[in-house]
């Protein structure tokens, strides 16, 4: 501050008064008040144009806010008069549809009513007449008493007379009468213990053909042709020298490793491998189409071959084996009575597989045993293991039933399971009921019809027969032989054939089949006589 108060002192030659600065500066300040009054007024002339613009612009979204006011209340009240219009049809459809249901109440009910009044017609009419039966009846009733009061009264007289004929009281003739009836009764009595008898051993054979019957129905496996060979094509004659090898090198190491033998030159195009050991035999099948596959022979590789195969095919006879005890549910067989029922698979007896008729054999025995009230379980496992020594028998001397009894008591089976397999051929007694059930199931399963091959020809042979008899008859229209034999269905004409008649006829066709026919458990006889009346509308 002592800065600027010396200022004029420092410089002279500024502070020398100057002509008019005195009216220069009022006028500054003049013009300056005046510029400030002017920007005041210019600055509230603005403002109040910015108010007015803004008062416009809210009475404008006050107007624009009227306008979707009106439009809301507009468009709400055209909604409202929509819902009450469709509220109005909804309760109009309604009303209509509750007027409808309650005119087919009425309807119902008017029709219920109508049914009511008319039963109640009936009714009465039905009391009218039973009013007037029971006035006949009583009529009747009274017609009767008097009739039995005159029928006694003769009866009475008539006894006195045949009193007085007879020399005998009353008394007296009653005591004969029973003694004449105590001796017709005597007689009738042994007859019908006789007739009992005799039926009762029909029922008990019949019962027992049934049980046989039914097993046989409930069970039936299929069957394949025997076989001794095996026969391996060839894709030319080419291969043949290739099998037979240099100097027969290759043919003779086949037969040496397998030992079966091998027959090339006899069937064209084709190699034919001859052995009774049907394990031996199936080996040598494989490895012969495997090398033939394979396109290399040699002695090296024939041996590693066989080696493979032969144990493939243990495999599989293990496996065989296995299923089949678990198919049966047998249990507690040691490894190698397994193995040979495995070995089972591949011997074949009178083209019967010996592995699946000793399964159906066991199924057989268990559906018997359980309808006769023997162990199932036990029975299973005689019927399964009864060929269990065809599976040696080209090996060890004997019958296949005495080996495999032997086999079986050197695996500690049991008593009943032993002696059923042994005596199933009757090489020795049946001990129990087992070796009596393992004999019929084997007859069973080998005399199935078309389990073997020689007896599917007899078997169509005997339908063939069975139908022939029952056309011969007169009078026969069709003639049907079904259930595997076991019944001749036969259609007669109606017009020649009377009831009677059919009666006669149906004991005369089983009389002879009885007489010229030979055939397992019975074949029933049923003979149709129908009478069919057709018209036609037009």
């Amino acid at each position: 501050m002592s800065q600027f108060l010396s200022l004029p002192a420092l410089q002279p030659s500024l502070s020398l008064p100057l002509p008019g600065a005195d009216i220069s500066g009022s006028v500054l300040a003049l013009i300056l008040a005046v510029v400030l009054l002017v920007g005041a007024l210019v600055g509230f002339a603005l403002s109040l144009l910015r108010s007015r613009k803004e008062v416009a612009s809210a009475e404008e979204e006050l107007q624009r806010a009227k306008i979707k006011a009106e439009a809301i209340l507009n468009e709400a009240k055209a909604n409202a008069k929509e819902e009450l219009l469709r509220s109005r049809d909804e309760f109009e459809k309604s009303t209509r549809d509750t007027r409808r249901e309650m005119q087919k109440i009425e309807d119902r009910l008017s029709t219920r009513e109508t049914n009511l009044d008319r039963k109640s017609d009936s009714l009465e009419e039905r009391s009218r007449e039973l009013d007037k039966r029971d006035e006949r009846l009583r009529a009747t009733e009274d017609r009767l008493k008097l009739r039995n009061d005159e029928l006694d009264e003769m009866m009475g007289k008539q006894v006195a007379e045949l009193e007085r004929v007879a020399g005998l009281s009353r008394e007296e003739a009653r005591e004969q009468l029973l003694r004449c009836l105590e001796d017709s009764l005597e007689a009738d009595r042994a007859a019908l213990i006789r007739r009992f008898q005799e039926e009762s051993a029909q029922r008990i054979m019949e019962e027992g053909q049934e049980i046989m019957v039914t097993a046989m129905q409930r069970y039936a496996g299929d069957c394949t042709y025997e076989r001794t060979t095996s026969t391996i094509p060839l894709p030319s004659d080419e291969m043949k020298g290739r099998i037979i090898g240099r100097e027969g090198r290759n043919i003779r190491a086949i037969e040496a490793a397998t030992g079966v033998s091998l027959l090339i030159d006899d069937t064209p195009e084709a190699v034919v491998i001859s052995c009774f050991d049907p394990v031996r035999r199936e080996v040598a099948r494989q490895v012969m189409e495997k090398l033939i596959a394979d396109g290399r022979i040699h002695p090296s590789r024939i041996e590693e071959m066989v080696a493979k195969v032969t144990k493939e095919v243990n495999n599989e006879i293990q496996k065989a084996g296995q299923a089949a005890v678990d198919e049966l549910g047998v249990t507690r067989l040691r490894p190698n009575i397994i193995k040979l029922i495995g070995q089972l698979k591949y011997r074949y007896s009178f083209s019967q597989n010996v592995l699946m008729h000793s399964i159906e054999v066991a199924n057989l025995a268990g559906v018997i045993a359980a309808q006769i009230g023997l162990d199932e379980r036990k029975a299973k496992r005689a019927g399964l293991l009864h060929d269990i020594g065809k599976a040696v028998d080209h090996e060890v001397e004997g019958s296949h039933a005495a080996i495999g009894a032997d086999l079986l008591k050197r695996a500690g089976e049991e008593r009943d399971v032993i002696n059923a397999v042994a005596a199933h051929h009757g090489d020795c007694e049946k001990e129990s009921l087992y070796a009596a059930l393992v004999d019929i199931c084997d007859t069973l399963s080998a005399g199935r019809p078309g389990a073997r091959s020689e007896t599917t020809d007899l078997y169509l042979k005997r339908l063939e027969n069975l139908e022939a008899i029952g056309n011969s008859f007169r009078g026969v229209e069709q003639c049907f032989a079904i259930q595997a034999g076991r019944e001749l269905r036969v259609i007669v004409r109606p017009e020649h054939i009377t009831e009677d008649q059919a009666t006669i006829m149906a004991r005369e066709m089983a009389e002879r089949i009885e007489k010229e026919m030979r055939y397992p458990g019975q074949i029933k006889v049923s003979i149709i006589r129908e009478t069919r009346s057709v018209e036609y509308a037009k």
